[in-house]
């Protein structure tokens, strides 16, 4: 009999991990990434809309973000959209091209982008453990399962939860790495 519990236990620390490691694209490090922008949405024709389905961007000599729109109809509303954002970075507009240059971070900014990194990876480890809590309880509410059968299960959970949350602290550290370099 296949461990079905295991199976959803593996699924679910998955996106867990994959849900962070999604958040940690929208830490800045210094250099210009157009993962910053995913979670811009813009007014477009009335309804919100993610910013890279209506523009192009690109990376301009590292510390600069290019978006253009598709439609030059746009350009007003996405510049309000990316100003609106919590970037915190000026947007130049150049007519057709909407410009963000991502300034080099002080030592102090990349020690708090750091502390950011490691709160992220606390609330991932969390959910891990939450999902671990969750399916061991369904394990043991399983009057079905032979006592070995659910201490085997127990087991395997936990083996998932341990590899899981090093997985969460080996992206962490690569984060802080990356932010900690000039």
């Amino acid at each position: 009999m296949d461990n079905l519990y295991l199976l959803e236990a593996e699924e679910r620390m998955e996106k867990a991990v994959n849900a962070f490691n999604s958040n940690l694209s929208k830490v800045r490090t210094g250099r210009a990434n157009p993962n910053m922008l995913d979670h811009v949405m813009v007014d477009y024709y009335g309804s919100p809309t993610p910013i890279n389905q209506i523009a192009s961007i690109s990376i301009q000599e590292g510390k600069t973000l290019a978006i253009k729109p598709y439609d030059r109809n746009s350009v007003k509303d996405v510049e309000k959209a990316l100003n609106m954002s919590d970037l915190g970075l000026p947007v130049q507009n150049g007519g057709d091209i909407l410009r963000i240059t991502v300034p080099s971070l002080t030592e102090d900014s990349r020690k708090g982008f750091c502390k950011d990194v490691d709160k992220m990876a606390e609330e991932a480890k969390v959910q891990i453990r939450n999902i671990r809590r969750d399916i061991n309880d369904d394990i043991k509410k399983d009057k079905e399962l032979p006592e070995d059968t659910s201490k085997g299960y127990l087991e395997d959970i936990q083996k998932a939860t341990d590899k899981a949350i090093a997985r969460i602290e080996t992206i962490a550290k690569d984060k802080q790495k990356e932010i900690m370099t000039i």
